[in-house]
């Protein structure tokens, strides 16, 4: 894997939320030898024990019971320490989701996009009128969801400060999730002075929240400006899937590249159905819109 990475022409990489603990001796190995730098790694970074998929949502901070939320914590310091084995300088790490025990309103607003494929959801009234029931949902629902989850975040602060990994909060792309794209600065007002995180946009996951309506990418950009620390990069195309191909979809890049800082840390994050061609494809349509 990484190997193939580095013929391609990439000096650093994102470990992801997919590695399995019979990957680590060869990853360990390749870190050791040169191959390449790790830059970041994704929660849960290895896998679980016994899990063999991506599973980063696995076991959410802002979880309903106190199992789920030891159990994130117990990873995420795992997966702190995995990032600092390998190098990196960051984790990337997913704030969990507010729950509803019955209808639950974000998949009722996927439902309608799955009806209604090709139509932009933020311009139909009757999706309008549906996402503004759904948020009287989640102003009840949301504090107790979302206190659970800075005590989470509280918890793994001490383990990440001691093995110097600052902790990515990527935004996310489905309605229910944890921060809210407008929560960011709130969120971190709340943690303690010298809290060893920063924001991480994701081009992909704001791409989809603007086409529900639900945030604009740019505006996000201004507001964290200050606080990013790192960038996924992909594209969305016109079925709504993302880590597509840069240049397949409607991510506009240009207006991305000034939020780029030489210290940021760019991840190329493609499909792995992407062929190598198009991966060095995009990198290098990137490289014209001057990101990394």
């Amino acid at each position: 894997m990484l190997r193939e990475m580095a013929d391609l022409g990439f000096a650093t990489v994102e470990l992801s939320h997919g590695i399995r603990l019979t990957l680590v001796p060869g990853i360990l190995k390749a870190v050791g030898e040169g191959w390449v730098r790790v830059t970041s790694t994704h929660n849960f970074c290895p896998l679980p024990t016994g899990i063999t998929r991506a599973a980063p949502n696995l076991y959410q901070p802002s979880g309903p019971t106190e199992a789920e939320r030891e159990m994130w914590v117990r990873q995420t310091e795992r997966s702190i320490d995995f990032a600092a084995e390998v190098g990196a300088r960051a984790l990337v790490v997913h704030l969990g989701s507010v729950g509803y025990r019955w209808f639950h309103p974000g998949r009722r607003l996927r439902a309608w996009r799955d009806r209604h494929p090709g139509r932009i959801p933020a311009e139909d009234a009757g999706y309008r009128r549906r996402l503004a029931r759904a948020e009287v949902r989640r102003q009840r629902n949301e504090p107790e969801w979302r206190s659970r989850m800075i005590a989470s975040v509280l918890r793994v602060a001490e383990r990440a400060r001691s093995r110097g990994i600052v902790l990515g909060f990527e935004n996310r792309e489905r309605w229910e999730e944890l921060p809210r794209d407008d929560d960011f600065a709130a969120l971190f007002a709340e943690l303690p002075a010298g809290f060893p995180a920063g924001s991480w946009f994701d081009c992909g996951h704001a791409q989809i929240k603007q086409d529900f309506g639900l945030m604009e990418p740019e505006t996000w950009l201004r507001q964290e400006a200050g606080r990013l620390i790192g960038f996924h990069l992909h594209d969305v195309d016109d079925q709504g899937r993302d880590h597509r191909a840069v240049g397949v979809g409607r991510v506009d890049f240009a207006r991305i590249a000034p939020y780029v800082r030489p210290e940021s840390t760019v991840v190329l994050e493609l499909g792995p159905d992407v062929a190598a061609s198009d991966v060095v494809a995009s990198r290098e349509r990137l490289q014209a819109f001057g990101i990394g």
